[in-house]
């Protein structure tokens, strides 16, 4: 409510403090205190902030460089893409609207934040899947001789913004809907519906957009490591140096992947199978809001754990390092360099296998970069050119 008051006769409207309320859209939900928006406003900042600046960095630092613009980093850089517009979009709201305590911006607002929340984060997931793809691709060469290009890379994107766009927009057409989360300042599918068509689409959603780009990941890199594993057999232990960092790096996308989404896709599994649960509604904001996390850790991951791209960022920074004065061609064969004095992982462990899939044996221990980027040859004083 609203005390008036009369000054010198004129009279002021003064508002009240927001009572708790059962509409989100006009203040705090009953039973629960401010000091627990508080809390999530201060947690979305943070990984809003990280998430913003990181994301950035990598585009930025991937148009600055011309080195790290080949085929199979399109798709890392349209990952940074989409985790950069899940943060601005929904974490940036996230954090106003628990700043605030309640979703104020109003029912419309709720839906385009549900809507594009979704959308990006789906076309981040799908990324990941469509990476492990093209690794898949470029190291067990399933089609023989044909290597990734850059319109098997932009094919890839475009499969990936179009099929995400294809199962988040139903829900504003009316297959489902976007609606307030229980905490009341998130916006999300209506995972609560007893709607029998509404539930049609999460289970939909949960086939099209976790299990399928799932499989995708597990099938990709178990296959890539039964492969590095035919190639390192019988080579000598220091020579399997390259084939153990990329093992790992595979274990832990696979499980940043599980750590990110699976909480996600079990609550929603969850309450659409027995929607009438009763949750606390904090206990029922915590997947959502854990699953924006991934935007922080993914660039971690997937770039800054890159030597290549650490030594443009750090050559951006500080300026050390030699950049060539000419332009030239990048991916020109030149005598004397060969896969393995390439700076990614992928690309030199798939210059040893042949298309026949047996291990050319080699038994010295060839210098090699552990990253995700896939590079082409170039000497280690040009590693950056602009």
């Amino acid at each position: 409510m609203a005390e008036t008051l009369s000054v010198n006769a004129v009279s002021y409207t003064v508002a009240a403090e927001l009572a708790p309320t059962d509409d989100p859209f006009r203040g705090p939900i009953k039973n629960i205190a401010q000091w627990n928006f508080t809390v999530l406003a201060v947690l979305m900042f943070v990984v809003t902030s990280l998430s913003l600046s990181e994301n950035f960095l990598v585009m930025f630092v991937t148009f600055k460089f011309k080195q790290l613009r080949q085929p199979l980093n399109y798709i890392i850089v349209n990952l940074a893409i989409a985790d950069f517009l899940v943060s601005l979009t929904g974490g940036v709201i996230s954090f106003l609207t628990n700043a605030r305590g309640y979703f104020f911006l109003g029912r419309w607002a709720c839906v385009l934040e549900g809507f594009a929340v979704t959308f990006f984060g789906i076309v981040a997931l799908w990324s990941l899947a469509v990476l492990s793809f093209e690794r898949f691709f470029v190291i067990c060469r399933p089609l023989g001789n044909i290597r990734l290009q850059a319109k098997h890379a932009i094919t890839g994107l475009f499969f990936v913004w179009t099929f995400s766009f294809i199962w988040t927009f139903p829900p504003v057409l009316g297959w489902n809907r976007y609606t307030i989360s229980k905490i009341g300042t998130t916006c999300e599918p209506d995972w609560y519906t007893t709607n029998m068509i509404g539930r049609s689409y999460i289970m939909t959603f949960f086939t099209t957009c976790f299990i399928l780009p799932l499989g995708v990941i597990f099938f990709c890199y178990g296959k890539l490591l039964r492969k590095l594993r035919k190639v390192s057999h019988g080579r000598l232990a220091t020579a399997r140096k390259p084939e153990r960092q990329v093992t790992r790096m595979v274990v832990v996308m696979i499980v940043a992947f599980m750590v990110g989404w699976t909480p996600y896709a079990a609550f929603s599994i969850l309450v659409t199978a027995h929607p009438t649960i009763v949750l606390d509604p904090r206990l029922a904001s915590i997947p959502a809001f854990f699953s924006k996390t991934a935007a922080v850790y993914n660039p971690i991951i997937y770039v800054f754990m890159n030597k290549q791209f650490r030594k443009c960022l750090i050559q951006h920074f500080t300026g050390m390092g030699t950049i060539p004065d000419s332009n030239m061609n990048q991916t020109s064969e030149r005598p004397g360099i060969t896969a393995e004095s390439q700076t990614g992982e992928m690309s030199a462990i798939a210059a040893r296998i042949p298309v026949g899939g047996t291990a050319t044996p080699r038994f010295d221990d060839s210098p090699t970069d552990c990253g995700s980027f896939a590079q082409m040859p170039i000497p280690e004083n040009k590693v950056c050119p602009m």
